[in-house]
């Protein structure tokens, strides 16, 4: 799979406002592609996270959204709830025995028992929810401006924030997240690229340019069929990455940036 970095260089410029004459990005890296799984094309996928062997992934759409447990390997459901149809459910994730999800713009989060996905809560946020991840200490959410919110994983108040940027220009439309060896990759919506974040700084240290999965995919990502979901098995060192109604996952290897 080959790309003109030149090209990606200029699309990141007008993607985080910087003009397009200037070509003063992080780092760009590619990838190939480890091995190809199977993905539900019903899922909107807002949210995605890989915990002893199987994807926890939820969904969006107003009366479609989802949580749902599948296996790798066979794209098999284990277990699924409905989200509330007055919601469009955004991104997930775990913390011990709690999955706690974001909703769009009802300013609602809904808690559930990761063994059973019965509800049993509901915590508040201001602003809009896109998407969660952690580390061992704190959660970080996304809200689709160039902010990451950090939260208290036991009272879900927010204890911080960062502003994301590249050469100084915020990036905007940070959406699904995911923690990998202490760095935190963002989707950038309706792009095929995910930034890589140093989240002491909030500076964009590189990117992650993926277009060459859409043909893979058999998806345009033109419409809502846009990259969206990285998982990373920390065990087993291995990223995954999918989009919105994407017949496949992805576990990809990371190429060296340029």
């Amino acid at each position: 799979m080959k790309f003109s970095f030149a090209g990606v260089a200029l699309a990141l410029t007008l993607a985080v406002g910087l003009p397009a004459c200037s070509q003063q990005t992080a780092p760009v890296g590619g990838y190939t592609v480890v091995k190809t799984y199977p993905h539900d094309t019903r899922a909107f996928t807002e949210g995605l996270f890989y915990r002893d062997g199987f994807i926890f992934e939820s969904t969006g759409l107003v009366g479609r959204s989802f949580i749902r447990k599948w296996n790798l390997e066979t794209g098999v459901s284990e277990q699924e709830r409905i989200v509330d149809s007055r919601y469009f459910g955004e991104g997930v994730v775990d913390w011990k025995n709690r999955l706690y999800e974001l909703t769009w713009t009802d300013q609602v989060g809904l808690i559930y028992d990761i063994d059973t996905f019965e509800k049993i809560g509901e915590f508040s946020y201001p602003g809009e929810g896109w998407a969660l991840t952690r580390d061992d200490k704190r959660l970080m959410m996304s809200d689709g401006t160039s902010f990451i919110r950090f939260l208290d994983p036991e009272t879900l108040k927010e204890i911080g924030r960062i502003e994301v940027t590249d050469h100084g220009v915020p990036v905007r439309n940070l959406n699904e997240l995911e923690w990998v060896k202490g760095e935190l990759f963002a989707n950038v919506w309706q792009t095929t690229r995910i930034a890589r974040i140093d989240v002491s700084t909030g500076k964009v240290t590189g990117w992650i340019e993926l277009a060459g999965l859409l043909k893979e995919a058999g998806v345009t990502g033109k419409q809502d069929d846009v990259l969206n979901g990285i998982a990373y098995d920390a065990a087993g060192d291995r990223l995954f990455v999918t989009g919105k109604l994407w017949p496949k996952l992805f576990e990809i290897k990371l190429a060296p940036q340029r």
